[in-house]
C-alpha cells in the first residue's frame, strides 16, 4: 500500500517504520522523498488499543477508549476500530477500506443510538469524526499522484535532520490547498505536517511525540493533532500493539461492525 502514514487515517498515522539507509540520497525530489514514506513497512496486520483525548482550549479533557485493527491484503488495506468507552460513544465503530488503486476509499461508521451502518459520502469527508481534530479525510488513504510533490528544504527539528516538502493538492477544490511535511532523513519517517485551508492560511499541524520499535517495525506511540484556529487538540496514544497475528478478513465487515467486540 502506498500511503503517506502521517497524514491518514488515525490507524495509518500512528504505525510507521524505517527503510533501510542504503536509499538516502542528497539528490532526491519532493515525489521521490514522498514515495519513500509512502512506501515504507508497516506489517502484514496489526492489533492495538487507542486512548484518544479531546482537549478544548479551557484544557477540558474528554477520552475515549478505542480497540482496532488493521490488515494489509494487498490490493486494499482494511482497518476497523471500536470504541468502548465513554457510555456516550460506547459500540459506536468505524471502517475504511483504502485501495491501493484510483478508486476512492470506502468509509462506514455504525452508530448504536440509531442501530444504524452509515455509508460517509465524498460530501461528508471533511466533517471531524467523533468531535476528534481529524476530518474523515485525514482517517482515509492520501495516494502519491494526488499532490504534486515540491522539495523546499533542508531542516533540523529537535535535533532531527529533515527533509521539507510541499504538497499541493491536484483537485483544486480539495479540503486542503496545501500542507508541509518534515520527514526524517536517516529512515524517511514523517515526523511533522501542517495543514493550510482554502485560504492557505495554517489550519492543524500533526506531531509525532513519542514512538518504539516492535517486532522490527517502529510505531509511533504518541501523537498530536492541533487545529491552531480553534486552539483545540486531539492527542493519540498507542498500547498493546501486536504485528502479523494472522487476522482474518473476515474482521473488516459491516456484519462485524454492528456485531462489535
Amino acid at each position: 500500500m502506498r500511503k503517506l502514514q502521517i497524514t491518514t487515517a488515525i490507524i495509518a498515522i500512528i504505525l510507521v517504520s524505517g527503510i533501510s539507509s542504503d536509499v538516502i540520497s542528497q539528490d532526491l525530489s519532493g515525489k521521490q522523498i514522498i514515495e519513500k514514506v509512502y512506501n515504507r513497512e508497516t506489517g502484514d496486520d496489526q492489533t492495538s488499543d487507542l486512548t484518544m483525548t479531546l482537549i478544548n482550549r479551557s484544557g477540558s479533557q474528554r477520552v475515549r477508549k478505542i480497540k482496532q485493527f488493521t490488515k494489509d491484503m494487498g490490493d486494499v488495506e482494511k482497518s476497523i476500530m471500536f470504541f468502548l468507552a465513554p457510555a456516550d460513544v460506547k459500540n459506536t465503530s468505524f471502517m475504511s477500506w483504502a485501495y491501493d488503486t484510483d478508486k476512492s476509499d470506502d468509509q462506514w461508521i455504525y452508530l448504536p443510538a440509531l442501530k444504524k451502518t452509515k455509508r460517509i459520502s465524498s460530501d461528508s469527508k471533511s466533517d471531524y469524526f467523533m468531535g476528534s481534530d481529524f476530518t474523515y479525510d485525514d482517517l482515509g488513504d492520501r495516494k502519491l499522484e494526488d499532490d504534486t510533490h515540491k522539495f523546499l528544504r533542508e531542516e533540523t527539528m529537535d535535533g532531527v535532520d529533515c527533509y521539507v516538502v510541499e504538497s499541493i493538492p491536484v483537485d483544486e477544490d480539495y479540503m486542503y490547498s496545501k500542507t508541509l511535511v518534515w520527514v526524517n532523513k536517516s529512515n524517511f519517517i514523517g515526523v511533522k505536517k501542517e495543514y493550510y485551508d482554502e485560504d492557505e492560511d495554517l489550519l492543524k499541524i500533526l506531531s509525532i511525540k513519542d514512538s518504539e520499535e516492535i517486532s522490527g517495525i517502529w510505531v509511533i506511540t504518541k501523537s498530536e493533532m492541533k487545529n491552531v484556529q480553534k486552539n483545540h487538540r486531539t492527542t493519540i496514544g498507542l498500547s498493546n500493539v501486536q504485528i502479523n497475528t494472522g487476522l482474518t478478513e473476515s474482521k473488516f465487515s459491516e456484519r462485524m461492525m454492528i456485531r462489535g467486540l
